[in-house]
């Protein structure tokens, strides 16, 4: 069964944070094609840029031969990996049109006893109830007589160069044993922290939304804590560093909840929740009260800004940081957007930096006021009566008080979202 395996060819489907690494891992072990549907994508990559910053150019260049956006290219595989966005429409139910396109594709060129896995975050069940009927129009073969299919949910985290694709357990999971036999030796043949076999497909499917979940209502937690906390007139960062001292206390911190997973995920759940006849209330719950934080953020702003006297029609405020987290470049979902806007709304001259990210040109498709300023570089100096630091980038913390006394006024508040820099008279958090 071993050497069978060996001369698979594996064709990774969608090649963003997740694909991308994973298919530069893989191209180590077995013949792989990296496929997109953006041109645009495979053409920055074939130039050695990475616009996610998960390869460097050096490894890039080893996978390059493998890159198109040509359908034909894949006809020969016999394993597709499947790993496009799952977002969720304004309403928050699922938007499983990319997973759809992607299993109409896969479908196209699928062959008698072919593979497919999906690593892409979905509710308990999609796998076999969505994308199987999918492929099997699409094929016109047979599930489990003609293809099998798996799961192994992706666990990667943007931005991170420590907690790697090789270095995180995966989970794998097929729909027969055969097929999960397959599934774990392709993955056990790059994952040096190993697999972990779920029972079925809807096990892997279901651990993985909740990790997820999981994460969002704890930062819910504390979120509501750092609330009460300022009522109260304490450092809610204080009160975390001293419970912390226990060992079995959780070490989560406030701030906004973006990006394509945490705050996403948790509706996937909710969505199969409620079909199945249950209404949750803990996760939506923490749900909304993650989804608060930009006004609430903006209001305490404002709060300080009184204090001072400084709020005037137009005062300038400058936002620092708009990835939904820092060091990376990914803007799916993020909260700073939501940011940026209440505080225009709220009569403020609002200009934007980030480093990492040209925002510019994504503006509308980003939902961004027109009114607010982008800068592409920081200026020399500036007289900003509000600083928000959302996204503290090592090049933000590098600078410093060098950087903020530059574009500080004489009398100035600086919010630092999650709490990167020493309070002071000037510098509040959450």
């Amino acid at each position: 069964m071993a050497s069978k395996i060996q001369k698979e060819k594996i064709s990774v489907i969608g090649l963003g944070y997740v694909g991308l690494p994973l298919l530069f891992e893989l191209s180590k072990k077995f013949e792989v094609v990296g496929f997109d549907i953006s041109t645009k994508r495979i053409s920055e990559l074939k130039e050695g840029i990475d616009s996610t910053n998960e390869l460097s150019g050096k490894a890039i260049a080893k996978v390059r031969p493998y890159l198109t956006s040509c359908v034909s290219d894949l006809k020969d595989s016999s394993v597709y990996i499947v790993t496009v966005p799952t977002p969720i429409y304004k309403n928050t139910s699922p938007n499983l049109k990319p997973v759809a396109s992607a299993c109409n594709l896969v479908g196209s060129v699928l062959q008698k006893n072919n593979l497919v896995i999906f690593e892409s975050t979905v509710y308990p069940g999609l796998t076999e109830e969505f994308c199987v009927p999918i492929l099997e129009r699409s094929s016109k073969l047979t599930f489990k007589k003609e293809f099998v299919v798996g799961y192994s949910p992706e666990r990667i985290n943007p931005g991170d160069k420590v907690h790697t694709l090789t270095s995180i357990t995966k989970i794998v999971s097929g729909c027969n044993s055969a097929a999960l036999k397959r599934v774990n030796y392709i993955y056990s043949s790059i994952i040096s922290a190993g697999t972990y076999k779920a029972p079925s497909i809807k096990v892997a499917e279901a651990a993985k939304v909740i990790e997820n979940t999981q994460r969002d209502i704890n930062i819910a937690l504390v979120n509501e804590l750092s609330k009460i906390f300022n009522l109260l007139e304490i450092d809610t960062n204080q009160v975390l560093d001293a419970a912390c001292t226990k060992w079995n206390f959780h070490n989560f911190r406030p701030g906004l909840v973006g990006g394509h997973c945490i705050g996403v995920d948790p509706y996937y759940l909710t969505f199969k929740a409620n079909q199945a006849g249950f209404n949750p209330q803990m996760i939506l719950a923490g749900r909304q009260m993650n989804e608060s934080m930009p006004r609430y953020i903006v209001n305490q702003s404002i709060k300080h800004m009184k204090t001072k006297n400084l709020l005037a029609k137009k005062s300038s405020v400058l936002v620092l940081g708009l990835t939904f987290k820092e060091d990376c470049p990914d803007v799916r979902n993020s909260k700073a957007i939501d940011l940026c806007n209440i505080l225009e709304k709220s009569f403020l001259k609002v200009h934007a930096f980030d480093p990492l990210v040209d925002i510019s040109s994504k503006k509308k498709a980003l939902g961004l006021a027109q009114k607010i300023k982008i800068l592409k570089t920081l200026p020399v100096s500036a007289r900003y009566q509000l600083i928000i630091i959302n996204s503290p980038h090592k090049e933000f913390k590098n600078s410093g008080t060098t950087m903020l006394n530059s574009l500080m006024a004489k009398q100035s508040v600086v919010f630092d979202v999650k709490g990167a820099l020493s309070v002071s008279e000037n510098v509040v958090s959450l």
